[in-house]
């Protein structure tokens, strides 16, 4: 069973951002609500593979990408 992780973002538009980049650079993403039991926003996150997580922060981090935090779910 695939276990997911979430990026959450300080802004929509580095959710937007952030999907566009990973899947460029080959990793799988879809944008999602943010679950509840992590944030009271109505924001939205992008759900990676959690093995996928060390490569969406480098992808990120050279992007220029700025995030919250990344929660496994």
């Amino acid at each position: 069973m695939e276990q997911y992780s979430v990026i959450i973002f300080h802004s929509p538009n580095h959710a937007i951002w952030s999907a566009k980049v990973l899947k460029k650079n080959g990793i799988e993403s879809k944008m999602i609500p943010i679950p509840r039991n992590l944030s009271s926003d109505c924001g939205y996150c992008v759900r990676i593979s959690s093995s996928d997580t060390a490569g969406a922060e480098e992808v990120m981090k050279k992007s220029g990408i700025e995030y919250d935090r990344i929660e496994r779910i």
